[in-house]
């Protein structure tokens, strides 16, 4: 079972990586600004998501799998790093757009922000480098069962990502009139881009 000292150690620590921005933050933040909280917390749902994936990899010791299907693993970043790139071109070519309340979301929308967020976090190296490299000196990953992974691990993941990712959700749903102007969002969109291009060179250097 998982000492509450390592759990807490581990909400803190957690809580603070996903607060540092990052590509999954200023995505989550650029598409609350041009959708709204709804695509937003779709967006969040993708992240968390992706959180979960690293998470089971490193509970369940499938980093020691990784090394013997390495070439699996290899093509998995480079796809990662290639839509990562397709995002920042995205991001960088995306033109200003009128913020207009209470419009109508799709689902579509909605699952393209939702796989957005799940391949952001997939491709993010601060994330992988959290849960491969800094989880297991936060806990003893030795001591962790499937029923404490299930029951405290994944739960207190979720509600960590979800506070911290949803505050970054309400406020840029809050200040979206400050972001109507073109320039303001030529900027943020920029910005995003080049965290996304940051991320997916990262991914490319791995493999090389």
């Amino acid at each position: 079972m998982l000492e509450l000292s390592q759990a807490l150690t581990y909400t803190a620590a957690l809580g603070v990586a996903a607060a540092i921005p990052g590509p999954g933050m200023a995505a989550l933040v650029a598409r609350s600004v041009s959708g709204g909280a709804l695509p937003g917390f779709s967006l969040l749902s993708g992240l968390i998501l992706g959180d979960l994936v690293y998470l089971s990899f490193a509970v369940f010791g499938l980093s020691l799998i990784a090394h013997y299907f390495d070439a699996l693993f290899v093509l998995v970043r480079a796809c990662a790093a290639v839509y990562l790139g397709y995002l920042a071109w995205q991001f960088w070519w995306a033109k200003p757009q009128p913020v207009v309340l209470g419009r109508p979301i799709n689902k579509r929308e909605l699952f393209s922000a939702w796989l957005s967020g799940l391949t952001i976090t997939l491709g993010n190296p601060k994330t992988i480098a959290f849960y491969l490299a800094l989880l297991p000196l936060v806990i003893n990953l030795e001591s962790v069962s499937l029923h404490t992974w299930g029951v405290v691990l994944v739960p207190l993941t979720i509600a960590v990502l979800f506070i911290v990712g949803g505050l970054f959700v309400l406020g840029a749903v809050r200040i979206r009139h400050l972001l109507a102007s073109p320039r303001a969002q030529h900027y943020l969109f920029r910005g995003a881009a080049l965290m996304m291009l940051g991320a997916a060179l990262a991914m490319l250097a791995q493999n090389l």
